[in-house]
């Protein structure tokens, strides 16, 4: 049987690291394209190509893959207030890039964008569901410019036939992240500074990023010119509150996490997926938040006692 080829873009970043990881135990040839540091777990078992996402590099692989997963670009709120225009070229143009690569090279090959649900903002309704009557009203240029790349994917389906999958991804995590909640409130433990923004009671639908990567997987047997949307979640709620005290059960047994009340701009209040469209294609989550927090924990202790 032919081997079946995957391009990665940001494949040596988080996400797209287990994206990577996941085609790479399933038999897949992996490409990746993008920048990040080396030294992930799929180095020098997928073929690395080091180049910024634009249509020059991607047309410089000479490849026709199976399938695209377009994993580069911007993941940061704080860094879309503080650099609107390098947003929109990390988010947007490469998305562009990409769809336009396709257009002209591999007009079959489907293509998976990870997309987030800070296109649906502070959603007034919870659960949020995909479709056209739901509200969408980004409260950063992170989610603007996510709900941009959206709006070209289904431009390439509608108008040139491009087989597009989009999953919304809601708040993932895993062994691995650098950034955000989980990593942050580990290095405020090891610090013993136990002080934290907002009330605590925000909500969260946590996914691990092993699930994640299934999910791109699943989804992308049903990528089509019609480029469906998927939520990208568990579908249950988790207050802030909560998943700091799985954590502290793991670092910190005794101490437990205060809030200021005082919230950061761009982030929503309470989030939480409806994922009945997500579940039709047979994909569900494995990775309980208690297990997988568990599981960060002790990378965690691992990567910070080296």
């Amino acid at each position: 049987m032919t081997e079946k080829t995957v391009l990665v873009t940001g494949a040596r970043g988080f996400f797209g690291g287990y994206v990577a990881e996941h085609y790479l135990a399933a038999g897949w040839r992996v490409i990746g394209l993008g920048h990040g540091v080396p030294g992930c777990t799929c180095e020098g078992r997928m073929v690395w190509h080091r180049a910024h996402v634009v249509l020059e590099s991607l047309e410089r692989l000479e490849i026709e893959p199976d399938l695209l997963v377009h994993c580069a670009g911007s993941g940061s709120v704080s860094a879309s207030l503080r650099d609107p225009f390098g947003d929109h070229a990390r988010t947007v143009d490469s998305i562009a890039a990409v769809l336009e690569y396709v257009r002209r090279h591999c007009p079959h090959t489907p293509v998976v964008y990870p997309s987030s649900a800070a296109v649906y903002g502070d959603a007034a309704h919870c659960p949020a569901r995909e479709g056209g009557t739901v509200p969408l009203r980004p409260a950063s240029p992170y989610g603007t410019h996510k709900l941009m790349a959206e709006q070209l994917c289904a431009s390439y389906g509608a108008h040139f036939g491009v087989p597009v999958a989009v999953v919304r991804f809601f708040s993932l995590y895993g062994e691995g992240q650098r950034k955000q909640l989980l990593w942050d409130a580990c290095r405020k433990i090891r610090q013993r500074d136990d002080l934290y923004g907002g009330t605590g009671e925000e909500s969260r639908d946590w996914l691990h990023a092993e699930d994640a990567a299934r999910l791109v997987a699943a989804v992308a047997l049903h990528a089509s010119p019609a480029c469906a949307i998927y939520n990208g979640a568990s579908g249950t709620a988790t207050t802030v509150r909560q998943a700091l005290t799985l954590l502290y059960r793991e670092l910190a047994p005794g101490r437990r996490p205060c809030f200021s009340r005082e919230a950061r701009h761009g982030d929503p209040c309470d989030q939480r997926a409806d994922v009945g469209h997500t579940l039709s294609t047979g994909w569900a989550p494995q990775i309980r938040l208690e297990e997988g927090v568990r599981r960060f924990a002790r990378w965690f202790e691992a990567v910070c006692d080296d």
